[in-house]
């Protein structure tokens, strides 16, 4: 049978699998692992809009970048908010892992992990950065199924299985078997807005103004949601509102815990909403199954004793979770003929009239 052109092209080209977070950007290329793990973060001249710096080193300017320079986060809540920014970012990132060695390889095809909430304008918008940014061809898959792989879990079995994905901008609940997501919820809830509600509470509570790198070192240092074994403390410096001057204060686990109250809350209600709508066979899956906690967020203390609380089931961790989306793109875009059913609907429709075609020719 005669195979396309672009079969060929796949023999040479290293296909790349792309984590696009709103807080970090995960690469992983075919045969190569994860060789990018960076912030979703750049540095640009405002008055230019010239690109000064992307990833690592952009993020360490945060707060900290004169008048003229700017760091920004291209995408929020798990979408794109500048278009530009981020296709410079797209750029930078594929050509960085596929042009580490200096030979002539045709462009990669791309699977890029996106909220399972996101618009058909979203999806658009994220295929088509991709394309401008060099990918020969770009597929999307929703984070859950991406997250269901990378973590080994059946999602091709006639068994549930449950993933909750935390990351920076949305977290997503999802209950999959036979290829598809049975159930999912997303919101707009996760590790950012973690970091601002410490931010507020040290304003409220202790008349202190924080940057988001202390309030995110904070909630990874003594963060939880649950009470732990031995609660811990940790010293926050800002800037006094009061005084106007710098100061320092010392805060136990307890009040970050009370101060993460809000969010953890909303999260636990999206999971036992997504339960509450999942078929009784399904439940029964999971009672035996457990659910699986993945994405950068999920690090937070306690998160799987609280989960299991609230739900009366096993909750357990990944292994490594903040890199299961990405691993799971991988896996996917290495045998797109087995995964194409797991792709966004759009993308599953294009990828399954071009196999019909192929096939034809």
């Amino acid at each position: 049978m005669f195979k396309p052109f672009s079969a060929f092209l796949g023999l040479f080209s290293r296909d790349i699998g792309i984590d696009l977070g709103t807080a970090t950007t995960l690469v992983m290329v075919q045969g190569e692992g994860v060789l990018i793990n960076e912030p979703s973060v750049v540095a640009i001249d405002k008055g230019t809009r010239r690109v000064l710096a992307i990833g690592a080193e952009a993020k360490e300017m945060v707060g900290r970048t004169p008048g003229n320079i700017v760091a920004v986060r291209p995408l929020r809540d798990g979408v794109i908010s500048d278009f530009d920014i981020t296709e410079r970012m797209l750029h930078y990132f594929i050509h960085k892992v596929h042009n580490r060695k200096r030979l002539l390889r045709p462009s990669p095809r791309v699977v890029i992990g996106i909220p399972s909430g996101v618009t058909e304008v979203e999806k658009r918008a994220v295929h088509d950065a991709a394309l401008s940014a060099g990918a020969r061809e770009a597929y999307l898959v929703e984070e859950p199924m991406a997250a269901a792989l990378g973590a080994g879990l059946p999602v091709s079995e006639s068994v549930g299985s449950m993933v909750i994905d935390i990351g920076g901008g949305t977290t997503e609940v999802a209950v999959i078997s036979l290829g598809g997501i049975v159930v999912s919820r997303s919101i707009r809830i996760a590790g950012d807005e973690m970091d601002e509600e410490i931010i507020q509470y040290a304003r409220q509570r202790y008349n202190l103004l924080v940057g988001e790198r202390m309030a995110e070192r904070t909630k990874i240092a003594i963060g939880s949601a649950y009470p732990l074994p031995e609660e811990q403390y940790i010293t926050i410096r800002g800037r006094n509102l009061i005084t106007g001057l710098p100061d320092a204060v010392e805060v136990s686990s307890v009040e970050i815990r009370e101060a993460l109250s809000a969010p953890v809350s909303l999260i636990v209600d999206a999971v036992r909403a997504t339960l509450d709508e999942t078929p009784p066979e399904l439940v029964a899956d999971l009672m035996e199954q457990g659910i699986v906690l993945a994405g950068g967020s999920s690090l937070l203390q306690g998160l799987p004793d609280r989960l299991s609380e609230e739900t009366r089931m096993r909750v357990y961790r990944a292994e490594d979770p903040v890199s299961c989306v990405v691993r799971g793109a991988g896996i996917i875009v290495n045998d797109l003929d087995r995964y194409y059913k797991v792709l966004a609907s759009t993308q599953r429709n294009a990828l399954g009239q071009a196999r019909r075609s192929s096939s034809t020719a």
